[in-house]
């Protein structure tokens, strides 16, 4: 049974993305920060967006300047096999991508019962909170990045219901990133 993770980095005062830079210009990036963007990576079998942060990736990932500043994450960026949830994008035209407009439940139910590596959730917040909700993750990884942004937008913003997680492990980074994996608990 594969694993679904969510992955996302945020501020220290909650916001993944800053009201005046939604393009992440924020984000304290590193070697360290890379390397385990790398191992992250290689834990994946498929990634899954949003419509936000799909257009964001695509519009970055199989850029000249990506494959020249990150070729490792780069590659496995364009060719591991994309799911983008969207009721509103038309075509997702990245390398292997899959659009998929509705039935979220019984996808991802469906690709967890497949054998192979992890499903991995980057960014998408609005997901993160439907799956989150729908008790399909298994994982959620959080940085906390060594900045305050002041305003923004929350990653759980509109949640329902409180959700329970156990802290699972924590890695200070030497950049001042925090990574914290944590399990939800199951109700």
């Amino acid at each position: 049974m594969r694993k679904v993770i969510f992955q996302m980095m945020i501020s220290l005062d909650g916001y993944f993305e800053a009201s005046e830079d939604p393009k992440l210009g924020w984000h304290t990036v590193d070697q360290e920060f890379s390397d385990y963007s790398v191992e992250l990576l290689k834990e994946a079998g498929t990634l899954i967006f949003g419509r936000t942060t799909y257009e964001m990736m695509y519009d970055f990932w199989p850029s000249a300047i990506a494959r020249e500043k990150e070729p490792v994450v780069a590659e496995k960026m364009n060719t591991l096999p994309k799911i983008v949830f969207s009721r509103t994008l038309e075509k997702a035209d990245w390398h292997n991508t899959v659009l998929i407009k509705n039935n979220l439940t019984e996808e991802i139910s469906r690709l967890k019962q497949e054998d192979g590596n992890a499903i991995i959730i980057l960014g998408s917040s609005n997901l993160a909170v439907s799956f989150l909700e729908l008790n399909l993750l298994d994982e959620l990884r959080v940085i906390i990045s060594p900045t305050i942004l002041g305003s923004g937008k929350t990653v759980f913003a509109g949640i329902s219901d409180k959700h329970s997680l156990k802290l699972l492990q924590v890695k200070v980074m030497g950049s001042g990133n925090v990574l914290l994996y944590y399990e939800p608990v199951k109700q």
